[in-house]
């Protein structure tokens, strides 16, 4: 059937007048929250992510000085906008211990394949994550391809299925079929998700293969991985490592493509049969063989807990939570003569963000029924580890926690027109970010870059992982011309600022944009906050807790 182009046009844009009619004749908050949500000042934006990028903050990474004057802005700021310390003993903050984790030199690593016995060289052809649980490890079990290493029943695909792993060494392809949704993706291809897959079918340890031969193979023989001890310094969380494993390690694509032609397999083939939705699980036939050290050095960090008490005697027990990771890469690799990565947009503006939310509540005269907690993270360029703790051990009843709204680089570049709202069509949040955003004259949007899998890069993911809704609102595509490319923009934006020192207060800044995001960030959060009714997982759905 053929439809015409422009008769579809102007019904969609009838419909959205229609629907934006709508919310104009019955608000979703009263006049005087609609008052509140104006103060969100586009210069106060300014100045906090001014001064949370300056390089006097050194790139705030945890466990230095100027992560600690990040903090310590940010506790002033909350002070100033009537927000209540939520922290451990009745302080600010929520202490988080970090542990590095090294490989020690001296790492072997071999395969054999009957009488042959193949010595790997580290760092070129393979690379293990360090332990953070076990200073030494040791490998010896047969090896096994397991496609994707994904087991999903709602999508009906599994790369286990008719393969025996159990005590055996799993070589893995990091991805996902592309007929999975996008959020489900990044999900099944989390590393931890992988691990914890692989060990429930009685694998022992986890190799990821490199199959594109333009990736550059990075060693990580002096690269630190970051996890985070509980108060009796057993590792609580990590964002790498699952101790259900012996070893987590990496192949380069040479040595993958010798595995799978050694089992009359070809690496290509096997990739597209893979994305298609087609299990391609074999015995390699061969047997690896590993021994390795790790090292340690834990580093003291905190996040930053502030709460806004709500207004219902029960309720006000319950907790709808404001999230932004204050952490970015401190001084690193060079580029263009700059070392300092300031991380203005990841993440103070985020942060800068959270701040606005705050101010516009210590306006709103009558609080919702809930109360709001604002958490402004550690460790989230680690790992997504401050969150990680927070959320399976937060500052309050861990069961009165309902819904994590995230803030993490708005990348507030352009007019604020449409979102997305990745993660929000796991559950009933769904319908709030659509009844917020068109009471704002905002479109909502599919995520434009499904294979970036942001919705696990960021702390909301931490959330979800303990069963509790969330969501992270990025820009939609939308532009003010009608070509709707904001995203071709963001691209560009991304390649020269992206995780650089280039990120500073001298970019790319709409802070105009700024202020009308933290206003739907705000609404959001207090529609959830006002609602009876918990939100809660799609029926079904895999984040659905059972």
């Amino acid at each position: 059937m053929k439809y015409n182009s422009s008769k579809l046009l102007f019904c969609s844009i009838a419909l959205c007048a229609s629907s934006i009619t709508v919310y104009a004749q019955k608000p979703v908050v009263n006049a005087q929250v609609s008052k509140a949500m104006e103060q969100a000042s586009a210069a106060q934006l300014k100045k906090d992510i001014t001064y949370l990028a300056d390089d006097k903050l050194k790139g705030r990474q945890p466990g230095t000085e100027g992560y600690q004057m990040a903090a310590d802005y940010v506790i002033e700021r909350l002070k100033a906008y009537n927000v209540q310390p939520a922290g451990e003993k009745g302080g600010w903050l929520q202490q988080v211990k970090l542990r590095k984790a090294f490989i020690a030199p001296g790492a072997q690593v071999s395969l054999a394949k009957g009488t042959a016995n193949t010595t790997l060289t580290y760092g070129r052809d393979v690379t293990i994550t360090p332990s953070p649980v076990n200073a030494g490890g040791s490998v010896d079990a047969p090896l096994v391809f397991a496609g994707y290493g994904i087991t999903n029943a709602g999508q009906k695909y599994d790369d286990y299925a008719g393969i025996d792993v159990k005590g055996k060494a799993v070589l893995i392809v990091r991805g996902a079929p592309e007929a999975f949704p996008s959020s489900e993706a990044s999900h099944s291809m989390d590393q931890i998700t992988l691990q914890k897959n692989a060990a429930a079918h009685g694998a022992v340890a986890v190799i990821l293969a490199t199959v594109d031969t333009s990736r550059r193979f990075i060693s990580n023989m002096n690269r630190p991985y970051y996890s985070v001890l509980d108060e009796q310094g057993k590792v609580t969380v990590s964002g790498t490592y699952s101790a259900q494993i012996k070893m987590l390690g990496t192949f380069n694509y040479g040595i993958v493509s010798k595995l799978m032609q050694s089992a009359g397999k070809n690496v290509a083939d096997v990739v597209a049969a893979l994305k298609s939705g087609k299990p391609q699980s074999v015995d390699l036939g061969s047997k690896l063989k590993a021994t390795f050290a790790s090292t340690y050095q834990d580093v003291n960090s905190f996040n930053v807990v502030g709460k806004v008490s709500g207004s219902d005697a029960k309720l006000k027990n319950e907790y709808v939570i404001h999230s932004a990771h204050l952490d970015h890469l401190g001084i690193g690799r060079p580029v263009e003569g700059d070392s300092l990565y300031n991380g203005a947009h990841d993440n103070a503006s985020g942060v800068a963000s959270l701040l606005q939310i705050a101010n516009i509540y210590s306006q709103v005269k009558v609080k919702p029924k809930r109360s709001i907690l604002f958490v402004a993270v550690t460790g989230e360029e680690l790992g997504e580890l401050g969150s990680g703790y927070f959320a399976a051990h937060p500052t309050v009843p861990v069961k009165s926690l309902v819904a994590d709204v995230n803030t993490d680089m708005p990348t507030i570049i352009a007019p604020l027109l449409s979102v997305t709202a990745l993660g929000a069509e796991h559950s009933s949040l769904s319908k709030v970010v659509d009844q917020a955003a068109a009471s704002m004259d905002l479109t909502v949007e599919p995520d434009p870059e499904p294979k970036e899998n942001r919705f696990v890069r960021s702390d909301q993911y931490s959330f979800v992982k303990q069963g509790i809704p969330a969501l992270h609102i990025k820009y939609g595509s939308r532009t003010p011309d009608g070509k709707n490319n904001l995203n071709e923009l963001v691209g560009k934006w991304r390649a020269k600022y992206y995780h650089k020192p280039q990120d500073d207060i001298n970019g790319m800044f709409d802070f105009d944009a700024g202020a009308k995001y933290a206003r739907l960030n705000f609404l959001i959060g207090y529609l959830v906050a006002n609602n009876p009714a918990r939100p809660e997982w799609n029926k079904g759905d895999i984040f659905e807790v059972k």
